[in-house]
């Protein structure tokens, strides 16, 4: 085996070019800036006092002098003011500005794990993020939303950890046996006495806290999905358009059902055909066309960005429309506060549409590549059971052990560890965890999605 693997070598050689054409070429900039998605443009005082019918002097008659010092008291408008929003087409000096102001000046290892690793590092770091912001407004009730849902989250993990494999496939259970067998095993033959590396309540426990953390974090883009929805709804005139939003909407709750063993996964195999029961697929056909379900409605998602973003964006139109409903009169401030923040916002909620689809783009590519998976349906000589993982671990370990019992280098002792490790961390357990990981940020998606739904129907003040 070389020190450079070709996948390394392709690694830094890709990297190398998407550097170089980065300044030139960039995927976010044409999905926002290519001249679908218009902004407004909040209008500016002398345009809302020409509305008004009245040009007002830079010093208001109404002004109060107090101790020397002259107070002017804000300007205001109609709120039933005669007010047309001009839009805009985003460019991509719109958006670095926005940007700038937001953020702060087989033997060979497989590369592609880190890359899905490093997205997913960054996807947290930036949900994370997000969420620091909400916990900085002391006014709103975000904190406490956030909150709420993470103790939410955190009883419901607990719930369904606990719940038997016959409902729910993940592995879980038979995937941290395997690991605490295998981990014991590796411990003994380096001359280390020990228990196991960590108890199934413990494991459990580490489980549930990181997946109220998950919940917490997904709580606002659920919510805004919800919101934009709606919205792209009552924007859309085509019936096929419409069916594509409701999928779209539904995308988590049909990934939660493709584990509900009794709804999909017995129905699918063994259906209820007459007196006899014919499996329409195997095992591996099934699990690759999960993978490939999920692929495809992650591609939806990202195809009525364009929509989503349009209809959260035209809320600067509705909130005028709604404004001239009122009466009394508003501050010119507040009035082009009102518009502007929408478009402002736009960054935050792109990345709030966007980082549950990558969450689950990526961790369905880890499940693919660490659990042994195959992308062909078709294909039958790539699946390998839970039990030929668990047994193929035992022998490989031993044999490994066996040839080289008589040497004693300890370079080669310490490639006999490493090579022990992959033993430890099997593809059956990597089915299991991640598995359940796909299954809980989607029902986490889905909760929050649905209950946004409910409150933006039901509960606001229209």
């Amino acid at each position: 085996m070389g020190v450079i693997g070709v996948q390394l070598v392709i690694t830094m050689v890709m990297a190398s070019i998407i550097q170089k054409i980065t300044p030139h070429y960039s995927f976010a900039r044409w999905l926002l800036c290519n001249g679908s998605l218009k902004w407004y443009q909040h209008p500016t005082e002398e345009q809302l006092q020409a509305l008004a019918g009245k040009q007002q002097k830079a010093k208001s008659r109404k002004d109060r002098k107090y101790n020397g010092h002259i107070e002017s008291k804000p300007l205001t408008v109609p709120k039933d003011i005669d007010l047309h929003l001009e839009a805009k087409t985003i460019t991509e000096v719109d958006t670095r500005e926005i940007y700038y102001s937001l953020t702060n000046p087989q033997n060979e290892m497989n590369v592609s794990i880190i890359w899905c690793l490093l997205v997913l590092a960054f996807v947290f770091k930036v949900l994370f993020s997000l969420t620091t912001h909400y916990f900085k407004v002391e006014e709103g009730g975000e904190r406490s939303l956030c909150i709420t849902f993470g103790f939410f989250f955190f009883v419901k993990a607990m719930a369904i950890l606990i719940v038997t494999e016959n409902y729910l496939e993940f592995g879980l259970e038979t995937g941290f046996a395997n690991f605490s067998d295998s981990a014991l095993q590796f411990l003994e033959k380096q001359g280390l006495e020990s228990q196991g590396p960590v108890s199934k309540l413990t494991f459990k426990m580490f489980l549930a806290v990181f997946c109220a953390l998950i919940g917490a974090f997904l709580t606002f883009p659920g919510l805004r999905l919800a919101q934009m929805h709606l919205d792209a709804l009552n924007l859309a005139k085509e019936r096929l358009t419409q069916t594509l939003f409701h999928i779209n909407f539904l995308s988590p709750l049909i990934i939660v059902l493709l584990w509900v063993k009794p709804i999909t996964k017995d129905y699918i195999m063994n259906p209820p055909l007459g007196k006899e029961s014919v499996p329409l697929m195997s095992e591996t056909t099934y699990d690759s066309l999960r993978l490939w379900v999920i692929i495809l409605l992650c591609v939806l998602r990202l195809a009525l960005i364009r929509q989503h973003l349009q209809a959260y964006l035209n809320l600067a139109q509705k909130g005028i429309e709604q404004m001239k409903k009122e009466a009394g009169r508003i501050s010119t401030k507040d009035l082009q506060k009102m518009v502007a923040r929408v478009f402002y916002y736009l960054c935050v909620i792109a990345l709030q549409y966007v980082t549950p689809m990558i969450m689950l783009l990526h961790t369905t590519l880890l499940l693919k590549t660490l659990g042994n998976h195959s992308w062909g349906v078709l294909s039958e000589s790539s699946y390998v059971s839970p039990t030929e993982i668990a047994e193929t671990s035992s022998s490989d370990n031993s044999a490994t052990l066996g040839a080289n019992e008589n040497k004693k280098l300890t370079v080669t002792q310490i490639t006999i560890a490493l090579g022990g490790l992959q033993n430890v961390f099997t593809p059956l357990l990597f089915r299991g965890l991640l598995s359940f990981l796909i299954w809980w940020i989607a029902a986490c998606l889905f909760s929050t999605s649905l209950f946004g739904l409910f409150y933006h129907q039901y509960l606001t003040v229209a």
